[in-house]
């Protein structure tokens, strides 16, 4: 079997649900109402704050922590607080987690000659910040490509598959691809991916059902 892509989804597979949904939720939270005031002239903020809908900050905020207590995969939200916590890691306020097996799965396939990318829900702009500052130093020289839903699309569908294959110029059938969630490896396995579900203890997916799809505990186990 020919893998020359392997891409990764982050929360449940690569680092702790917790870290980002307690941790770096917990970080932006407060911080969104006074980035925003302080970033206005920014094209970037001011757009996603008109996509909110929000007339004054107050409502602005309000409508992102109601996404926020929802776990909607709102743009406008993902953009907040992707530049939020860029900033938090690179102030040194942050710190991103991995399991154990992750790091080393990483290095060892990259040496390989596998190309590895990422498609996560939370933006590109916090994708590689969280794998620059890991405990075990910057894992984001390994990552060539990072794709989110705003330039690739909802991650349970096919059609959001199919054109990260394109922008990798790679058949999907030489990409491999790692979730904890098995609506998105149906939705990738449609689009001719390789899939492999990774089912972390005392993860929120641990007891999920994967149907047909190979399923792991650790990259360890990944060959």
């Amino acid at each position: 079997m020919r893998i020359s892509w392997i891409v990764l989804d982050i929360e449940g597979t690569t680092s702790s649900t917790e870290s980002v949904r307690t941790g770096l939720y917990a970080y932006a939270r407060p911080r969104l109402g006074p980035w925003i005031d302080a970033h206005r002239d920014d094209p970037e903020v001011a757009a996603a704050v008109r996509e909110t809908g929000g007339a004054t900050t107050a409502e602005t905020v309000a409508i992102l922590h109601g996404w926020m207590d929802g776990d909607v995969k709102a743009t406008p939200l993902k953009t907040l607080q992707g530049r939020i916590w860029a900033a938090g890691f690179a102030g040194g306020e942050l710190t991103a987690h991995f399991f154990a097996d992750v790091p080393p799965a990483l290095r060892a396939w990259h040496a390989e000659g596998r190309r590895l990318a990422v498609f996560s829900s939370g933006s590109v702009s916090s994708q590689r910040p969280w794998f620059a500052h890991s405990p075990d130093g910057d894992l984001s020289t390994l990552i060539e490509r990072n794709f989110d839903t705003v330039n690739a699309g909802p991650k349970r569908e096919p059609a959001s598959y199919r054109r990260i294959a394109a922008a990798l110029e790679t058949p999907p059938g030489d990409v491999l691809f790692l979730s904890d969630v098995p609506a998105e490896l149906d939705a990738a396995a449609a689009a001719g991916w390789r899939v492999t579900g990774v089912r972390r203890p005392g993860e929120p997916n641990e007891h999920a059902r994967f149907g047909a799809h190979p399923v792991v505990a650790s990259f360890e186990e990944i060959v």
